[in-house]
């Protein structure tokens, strides 16, 4: 009921039913707390936002501000939500909380005057969260009004309040875009204008609600927006999903390959059905460029798939692929195949089918994994895009090249075939890194990592972008990332670690474990709290892990310490790492029934570098 396309008004009618089944699953999930600050009344919006948000494995505890206080909580705050300390703040503002608009005499010095405040109280409100909360906003912008004096000419005169809208939403994005720029990305724009267009504004609000209850919008389009929201939230998190896995007869073209051969299928400009598939092929090209890794699941021979991905009106070619898998086997058992061959969890595909039976055995087989309703062939794009799977919260130069990095990973196992010893595989590999501190240039990768990484990752602590880049300027913190190169290519940001410097302290007699820090004998020295230590798992085994420590002791010997503590928090993803301060060297030095533990490090007098095979810059 919570795959999009949904029905509104079944979801209105069973949220607590929905919410009570999905708490009840006990799946493991992170918990944010989030601020709602609105404009109009905001409760069932939460309402919807909880269950979308539990959905995605976000487990959301709300704070909501007063009717109409959005500005006055953003910009002063108050005791409650100070207290509630929110990890994300989303200010529900719409075309009823612009107060001063242009009048029928207005000049355009006045008009000017106008837009120009309306965009110094927005900014006024990021900026108090920013310093009092230091987390992310998410900021609607305006919906057009549900009415034009001046006609169409309403989007062109001084006078006009469509005209207005649209000018303050331009200056709202470049400054989001700007203030990113400069302060990290802390606003993140919620494009309620384009879905108010979507819906259709005579149906997204409702005059007679707005009069009785201060909603802004009508009941039906308060789960189109709470999904929308919480598309942005869960891309914020690391929860997007990675690979889109097609089928290919009646859904990348018309027709069947096995039967019509080449020459047979529908796919081009020729018919109205062939300019269809071609539209949508361009479409999953777009996706692709911006780093969704592409993958066929197709029941045919392989040999037929090709052709057809060869078909010179295509615009997906075989190249685009980071895995074909056209056979005779259960497409639920190829998917979980597909992503074993680029490094993923299951959950993390989308599956793309035009046969309702085995999206159905997909969705089954494979949980976690999404299974739209794609309908006919002219709603695949609508679907698909409306659904929000792959929403954009931050864009890198990684994300643009991710299918080719997993091509080159593709190379370097077929190079491993080669060798009988490991170790001159990793030789052959002429493998360099760059690992140092945080850069700003790489803040958006680094972030990516803290909220994807689940198998090697020793805590699974979460970070936004602004903590990243506290991160890096405060001298109680270190902090180290790894870039890996090597013959096949560049694999990017793939490793880092944050820790922070505390004062060693002893216990007291009668404990038997010294801690890091505590109530006990402060000792003089210090050592270094690890917080974070994660890799992306496509490097696994290639030294990058023994590269790492090796910059981290010299690092901390560089800044007089005596010791590193490292922490594994067990999840049901990570149990890979629970070894891995073992085989770095460190000493287990306490362990709860809940297979929490700390390990100890001491810095030795000389160190032995333990990378063999890496060049470390």
């Amino acid at each position: 009921m919570l795959q999009y396309p949904f029905d509104a008004d079944e979801l209105l009618k069973k949220s607590k039913k929905i919410r009570r089944q999905l708490l009840s699953d006990n799946a493991p999930r992170i918990r944010k707390k989030i601020a709602v600050l609105g404009g109009s009344t905001t409760h069932d919006i939460v309402r919807m936002m909880e269950i979308f948000l539990l959905d995605e494995g976000i487990e959301p505890q709300f704070y909501e501000s007063e009717y109409a206080q959005y500005y006055e909580d953003a910009v002063f705050g108050n005791p409650e939500l100070d207290a509630f300390a929110p990890d994300l703040v989303y200010i529900h503002t719409s075309f009823r909380n612009l107060k001063e608009l242009p009048g029928p005499d207005a000049s355009e010095e006045e008009a000017e005057s106008l837009l120009q405040a309306a965009l110094e109280k927005l900014e006024s409100c990021w900026q108090g969260i920013h310093s009092r909360y230091h987390c992310p906003v998410i900021q609607n912008n305006y919906e057009y009004p549900s009415y034009r004096v001046l006609g169409n000419s309403d989007a062109v005169e001084t006078q006009g309040i469509v005209r207005f809208v649209r000018i303050l939403n331009e200056r709202m994005a470049e400054q989001i875009r700007l203030y990113r720029k400069e302060n990290g990305p802390a606003v993140y724009l919620h494009d309620y204008n384009y879905l108010a267009a979507r819906i259709g504004l005579d149906r997204f609000a409702d005059d007679a609600f707005w009069n009785l209850y201060k909603y802004a919008l009508s009941m039906q389009a308060i789960p189109e927006l709470a999904y929308s929201v919480t598309r942005i939230i869960k891309s914020i998190y690391g929860r997007n999903k990675k690979i889109l896995a097609l089928d290919l007869d009646n859904t990348l073209w018309g027709g069947v390959i096995g039967d019509d051969g080449p020459e047979g299928i529908e796919l081009g400009e020729e018919t109205a059905l062939g300019e269809t598939y071609r539209a949508f092929q361009s479409y999953v090209k777009k996706l692709k460029d911006i780093g969704v890794m592409l993958a066929v699941d197709s029941k045919n021979d392989e040999e037929n798939a090709l052709a057809g991905l060869n078909h010179p009106e295509g615009i997906l070619k075989p190249s685009d692929f980071v895995s074909i898998r056209a056979n005779w086997e259960p497409k639920s058992e190829n998917l979980v195949r597909i992503a074993e061959d680029v490094n993923v969890l299951p959950e993390s595909a989308v599956f793309a089918d035009d046969n309702p039976a085995e999206r159905e055995i997909v969705r089954q087989q494979v949980p976690g994994a999404a299974v739209p309703e794609i309908g006919a062939p002219e709603d695949y794009i609508r679907v698909l895009d409306h659904a929000g799977y792959f929403e954009v919260t931050s864009l890198t130069a990684d994300d643009r090249s991710r299918s080719e990095m997993v091509r080159a990973n593709a190379e370097r196992k077929k190079a491993q075939s080669a060798f009988a010893d490991y170790g001159e595989y990793l030789k052959s590999l002429e493998m360099t890194a760059e690992i140092g501190p945080f850069e700003k240039l790489y803040f958006p990768r680094i972030t990516q990592l803290t909220n994807k990484s689940n198998q090697f990752n020793l805590t699974t602590k979460r970070c936004t972008e602004e903590e990243i880049a506290q991160a890096a300027s405060d001298p109680d913190m270190l902090t180290l990332c790894g870039r890996l190169s090597d013959k096949f290519g560049d694999n990017g940001i793939v490793s880092l670690i944050i820790g922070s410097v505390a004062m060693m302290t002893v216990d007291p007699p009668g404990h038997k474990e010294e801690e890091p820090e505590g109530k006990g004998i402060v000792t003089g020295q210090k050592a270094l709290l690890i917080d974070l230590w994660l890799m992306s798992c496509r490097v696994l085994k290639r030294d990058m892990e023994y590269a790492m420590m090796d910059k981290l002791v010299e690092t901390c010997m560089q800044r007089g310490l005596s010791a590193i503590f490292g922490y594994y928090y067990p999840t049901a993803k990570n149990s890979m790492v629970r070894d891995f301060y073992a085989q770095m060297g460190f000493t287990k030095i306490h362990e709860d029934p809940a297979g929490n533990t700390v390990w100890r490090y001491d810095l030795p007098p000389v160190y032995t570098r333990k990378n063999r095979y890496i060049q470390v810059n």
